[in-house]
């Protein structure tokens, strides 16, 4: 395996790990709110024995990316993205390519899946998305967020992330709370975007280029499984298969079941790449 990082001449960092021969797939992975893309070198590790190669980068305002810390706006994350895919493309020209998004990361794929300009993708993985979340719940944040993202947008808040729900591993949990890249502030402005993403993708359709996979744990106490289900039934079984795993919570990449939860994840991958019409 080999792993290199990057700092972009805007200031975002980025990393990616391959496998020892050419890689038969790559993975864009979006990481989720308050952390950073260095969380994901075990998940990493597995896709490359499996001959799959991982991008990533750290969201402006997280982890080793400049920026206030939790004021990321959706525009030039968004932006970001196209980068990191455009970047893969000339580096694996031809390979197929899936997303990966984590929370806050599968919230900007789903964003990004809806946009004009999507490139030839042969699936999306979409971990824990909020669309029914504790966030929301905090009304007083949300009224916040609506009023003062406009006014206001740099104003920071507390995330109000427990990192005793992200995983019943205490080892993990203790990482978490160690991780001086790790923060716990969000600004307005993120808010008041990724209210409007909510809203503006639970009111359109899938893009139905895009086989989507949902991945969720049944305690998640931050991302109801709520949401997840409600999506899923609306995109309709055909682009969209969903995964609920009982008793686990937020991260299940992270949980102690987590080679179970990977091993779907890759038995999803290879079928829909076997079952990709040839380019």
């Amino acid at each position: 395996m080999r792993h290199e990082e990057e700092i972009w001449e805007d200031g975002v960092f980025a990393q990616r790990w391959e496998p020892a021969g050419a890689p038969r797939a790559v993975v864009y992975l979006l990481h989720g709110l308050g952390e950073h893309s260095g969380r994901y070198g075990v998940l990493a590790e597995r896709f490359t024995a499996a001959g799959i190669a991982v991008s990533t980068l750290d969201w402006r305002g997280h982890g080793r990316s400049a920026g206030p810390r939790g004021d990321t706006r959706f525009k030039p994350a968004l932006g970001d993205v196209e980068r990191l895919l455009a970047r893969g493309a000339e580096r694996w020209p031809g390979v197929p390519a899936f997303l990966y998004g984590h929370s806050l990361g599968a919230l900007l794929a789903l964003a990004f899946l809806a946009g004009e300009r999507v490139p030839p993708l042969a699936g999306a993985v979409i971990s824990a998305v909020g669309f029914h979340s504790a966030l929301r719940e905090q009304r007083a944040k949300v009224r916040l967020a609506r009023v003062f993202g406009r006014v206001a947008p740099r104003m920071r808040l507390l995330s109000g992330i427990d990192p005793d729900t992200l995983s019943h591993d205490p080892k993990v949990v203790a990482a978490y709370r160690a991780d001086p890249l790790v923060h716990d502030r969000v600004s307005t402005g993120f808010g008041l975007d990724a209210l409007e993403t909510i809203d503006r993708i639970l009111a359109s359709r899938p893009n139905p280029a895009v086989p989507l996979l949902l991945i969720h744990g049944s305690d998640d106490q931050l991302a109801y499984v709520s949401g997840a289900r409600e999506f899923a039934a609306a995109a309709g079984p055909e682009r969209c298969t969903l995964r609920v795993y009982e008793g686990l919570s937020h991260e299940v990449h992270n949980e102690p079941d987590q080679e179970r939860v990977f091993a779907d994840v890759l038995r999803w991958m290879d079928a829909t790449l076997s079952s990709a019409p040839p380019t």
